[in-house]
């Protein structure tokens, strides 16, 4: 789960896209936007591809609203489900990004990042995944420094007026 503070593509055109992948991806995923579609009607929206080796600047993130899709049979309802927890950027599926840049602030849930946080006080990107990486310090390419952890309140869905707490980390972007 992904929780926007302070993002310069809030105010910039230019650091927001559609895109889409070929793989489900969670909010706060990591990728490449070397393409575009070419599927007809798709002139806008671009091919998500796993960060590569050599080539971890300059990435976009997933920040599509969270409204989860139920399916039953071909029908699919919006938001039955209303945590946002089980939110997913399906595969084929547009989904929307934003181009990160030094000085945003963003809060990721430990759901939306790889390995274990340990003594790690960074998140990197990394050869051929699509989350961010704990890592001991910044790379060359997308890096983000741990502000503190935190907690992010929603609704539990099972009871009305009912809350859980989830555990999540502020960070600020220090290299794109």
């Amino acid at each position: 789960m992904l929780q926007i503070d302070k993002i310069v593509a809030m105010n910039v055109d230019a650091y927001n896209r559609d895109a889409k992948a070929t793989v489900d991806l969670v909010n706060g995923s990591i990728f490449q936007l070397a393409s575009k579609s070419e599927v007809k009607g798709e002139d806008d929206v671009w091919l998500a591809t796993a960060p590569a080796s050599g080539a971890l600047t300059n990435l976009w993130m997933a920040y599509t609203p969270e409204e989860v899709i139920t399916a039953s049979g071909t029908l699919q309802f919006k938001n039955i489900v209303v945590d946002p927890q089980q939110f997913t950027n399906i595969a084929g599926k547009v989904l929307a990004a934003f181009k990160p840049q030094v000085g945003d602030v963003i809060t990721l849930t430990a759901a939306s990042i790889g390995g274990e946080i340990g003594s790690n006080g960074y998140v990197v990107a990394t050869n051929g995944e699509y989350k961010l990486q704990w890592a001991a310090a910044a790379v060359t390419g997308l890096s983000l420094n741990l502000i503190k952890a935190k907690y992010i309140t929603v609704a539990s869905g099972s009871t009305i007026g009912a809350i859980q707490r989830i555990t999540a980390y502020e960070f600020e972007v220090v290299a794109i």
